[in-house]
């Protein structure tokens, strides 16, 4: 009795110590994720002069909330806005879309050069976007797309379909087949049991997805700024350059545009931080 009291005390001090260490770390990751946002909503509460004569740490003397007002009272600010809304929402669909269709034959079918095409999706993963740049451009040029929003659509869902499709079709690999052979039997076909049975059970895979690449699609700076040109066609993340002068920038203003630009992806998250997770521990499980 003695030993099983040692033994499940010392099995209790292990668990306990890896609680410790865990929110330690826990701790330590909200701190290095959350002072640099703090500190970006505070920076956009200055005034223009103090970033320039105090450093870019120092706090404001008086919140000056007339950066935000400046902002959100810009009809161009809310031009991008919109040109960044409708490029997410439309890329987004389109991808998700695409890499469920992608994703579905690979993981339930046998046919021909099957693996050799996974390969190959798999192999696109390794490219930098960034090397495609000017055949990129010279495309939108020649298909009159260049200079609209209509040029970031297609480029978003082309360079986030390897990674889509290469985590979907995992994902679909670990759905039990007996659930499409008990929808088979009721009378589905073949797209039935893909829009009624598969693609609901992917929902949190289709979550991590939205969520992984809707950040990166918000975010994307280098293709919006090769391929539009206009202002009424340019996003979210091209309007900072509105603060940067010749010779100075406006550094609070940057930080509140900063600020107003990451809440939409905020809320977003907040949203769908279950399915997020949901996704994350079936693919973890499934893998």
């Amino acid at each position: 009795m003695a030993g099983k009291s040692v033994e499940s005390s010392s099995t209790k001090a292990k668990k306990y110590a890896g609680w410790v260490v865990a929110m330690i770390l826990a701790v330590f990751w909200l701190v290095v994720a959350f002072v640099p946002f703090l500190f970006m909503v505070i920076s956009g509460f200055k005034q223009k002069m103090e970033t320039i004569m105090y450093g870019a740490f120092h706090m404001p003397e008086k919140f000056y909330p007339d950066n935000y007002i400046e902002i959100i009272t810009d009809p161009r600010f809310w031009n991008y806005f919109k040109n960044s809304v409708i490029v997410l929402v439309l890329s987004l669909a389109l991808l998700l879309l695409f890499a469920a269709f992608a994703a579905y034959p690979l993981s339930r079918f046998k046919f021909k050069m099957r693996d050799t095409t996974f390969l190959l999706i798999v192999a696109c993963m390794s490219v930098p976007i960034h090397v495609t740049m000017i055949p990129v451009f010279q495309m939108s040029i020649k298909s009159g797309l260049y200079d609209s929003i209509w040029a970031l659509i297609p480029t978003a869902v082309a360079f986030a379909t390897p990674l889509s499709v290469f985590i979907l079709t995992g994902f679909m690999k670990g759905i039990p087949a007996d659930l499409e052979e008990a929808a088979d039997i009721d009378g589905c076909g073949r797209y039935k049991r893909f829009f009624k049975v598969i693609l609901p059970l992917c929902t949190p895979g289709l979550s991590t997805l939205a969520i992984y690449n809707g950040v990166n699609i918000w975010n994307e700076f280098i293709f919006a700024f090769t391929l539009t040109q206009s202002e009424k066609n340019r996003t979210l993340p091209l309007a900072l350059w509105n603060y940067q002068g010749v010779y100075s920038s406006n550094t609070a203003m940057i930080m509140a545009c900063l600020t107003l630009s990451v809440i939409p992806m905020i809320i977003l998250f907040i949203i769908m931080q279950d399915k997020l997770v949901k996704g994350m521990m079936a693919g973890a499980v499934k893998g």
